[in-house]
């Protein structure tokens, strides 16, 4: 390792340490290791701007928030709730499969796990405390439900995957139903396990004409995922312009369907988006120049040879590759995990024979799981705060969630037909 690279790592870790914005570290670092590299900044400047020039597909990313925004707004929520609370009947502990039924459904309408335990989440939560779950269970369904947004499509990390991998959208998004709809029914044992240990009350089953009227209403809403998977699968659109039609049709939902929202209210979606995209801009940014540095070092195929050195199985490399992202998603923020360390793993992938498929879900679950993971789960402080609840609690509560996440995992791991049986029955692959 030469004496830049060296420096840059230390720098990095200071201002890691320090607790600074990951996104300057990296530049700091990066700057750090030209300086003492004199390389030419505007030939760096060149190379990355020509990577990403006619990338079109990081486009959709904005686009998806956006969407995720304005879904996460108005009666868009309640509709998806009450839709929920129908399926899931009449059964002990009714409200935690609600929980896990909604955020599935809201999946499938944001991609993102932030706004599912942000938007979603305080509506399951208020619901669950005053039928009297407990308040660190409540936290700790919608934490680890919400982790089912980013696996369920549309995804916005699976978007940034295909990105950095070149592996197709499409394919990770089929890729990624059957891996989502396993951990909702992990999580949904887990609640009907915890119901009747702790007494869970039961709810009232929802009349069946009561349901069809809370269907009609959800049915605006439900149409999103379909008018997505439909438009890309069929040819008819790509991924990114899938994320402008579902920005579109979110505003009509939002404004038409529901009137639920006024034209200073998407003056402030718009607001927050460009904060948002702006934030991921930065960071993707930072992070290619830390994969300019990479690629200039040679760390990947230095890592590539150590570890085939080390094992010629895929699965042994597979189970490095979940112990180190689980790790580091304790403490590590996953956009920092996706855009830093994933590329490093993704050749040495490519050369364990690896389909990029299977290996994008195996680190995206993995990457989900660590939004739920104490002790710096982002999913455990958002929840925590929405509801007033202690965080050690809610810390307390989540293990066995995670248990049961960790075990979906493992089974994509080691069987990867669970993940490409659909990209396969599509013809994506």
């Amino acid at each position: 390792m030469s004496m830049a690279m060296i420096v840059t790592l230390i720098v990095f870790v200071l201002i890691f340490l320090l607790r600074m914005p990951i996104s300057l570290g990296m530049i700091a670092a990066g700057t750090f290791y030209f300086i003492i590299n004199g390389t030419d900044l505007g030939s760096v400047a060149n190379h990355i701007m020509n990577t990403y020039y006619s990338n079109y597909v990081i486009i959709a990313v904005p686009l998806f928030i956006f969407t995720a925004n304005v879904m996460n707004s108005g009666k868009v929520t309640e509709m998806v709730f009450k839709f929920a609370s129908g399926l899931a009947g009449g059964r002990r502990g009714a409200l935690g499969h609600v929980n896990v039924i909604a955020s599935l459904i809201f999946s499938g309408m944001t991609g993102s796990a932030i706004a599912d335990a942000s938007g979603l989440g305080k509506m399951e939560i208020d619901a669950m405390k005053k039928a009297g779950y407990d308040d660190a269970f409540s936290c700790a369904i919608t934490a680890a439900s919400a982790t089912v947004g980013p696996i369920f499509p549309p995804s916005i990390p699976l978007v940034m995957y295909a990105m950095l991998s070149g592996a197709s959208v499409g394919a990770l998004f089929l890729g990624g139903m059957i891996p989502a709809l396993l951990i909702c029914v992990g999580l949904m044992i887990y609640v009907s396990v915890i119901s009747r240990i702790r007494n869970y009350p039961r709810e009232e089953k929802v009349p069946f004409r009561a349901f069809i009227a809370f269907t009609i209403q959800a049915i605006p809403a439900l149409l999103t995922p379909i008018i997505l998977l439909l438009g890309i699968y069929t040819g008819v659109m790509t991924p990114t312009e899938a994320g402008a039609v579902a920005g579109i049709y979110a505003i009509l939902v939002a404004f038409l369907a529901y009137k639920a929202m006024s034209f200073k209210g998407l003056l402030n979606i718009i607001k927050e988006t460009i904060k948002d995209t702006g934030s991921v801009s930065l960071m993707v940014g930072a992070a290619a120049v830390i994969s300019y540095i990479v690629a200039r070092e040679q760390i990947a195929t230095d890592l590539g040879t150590f570890v085939m050195g080390f094992t010629s199985s895929k699965y042994v490399f597979l189970i490095l590759v979940n112990v180190i992202i689980l790790i580091l998603g304790m403490f590590i923020d996953t956009s920092t995990i996706q855009l830093v360390f994933v590329p490093i793993m993704i050749p040495v992938a490519k050369a364990f024979g690896i389909d990029l498929i299977h290996f994008g879900l195996v680190v995206t679950l993995n990457m989900m799981i660590g939004l739920s993971t104490p002790p710096f789960g982002m999913l455990l402080f958002i929840t925590a705060g929405i509801s007033e609840t202690s965080l050690k609690s809610v810390m307390k509560e989540i293990m066995w969630p995670i248990v049961a996440m960790v075990v979906i995992l493992l089974l994509i791991t080691f069987i990867p037909e669970i993940v490409l049986f659909l990209p396969k029955t599509f013809g994506l692959m």
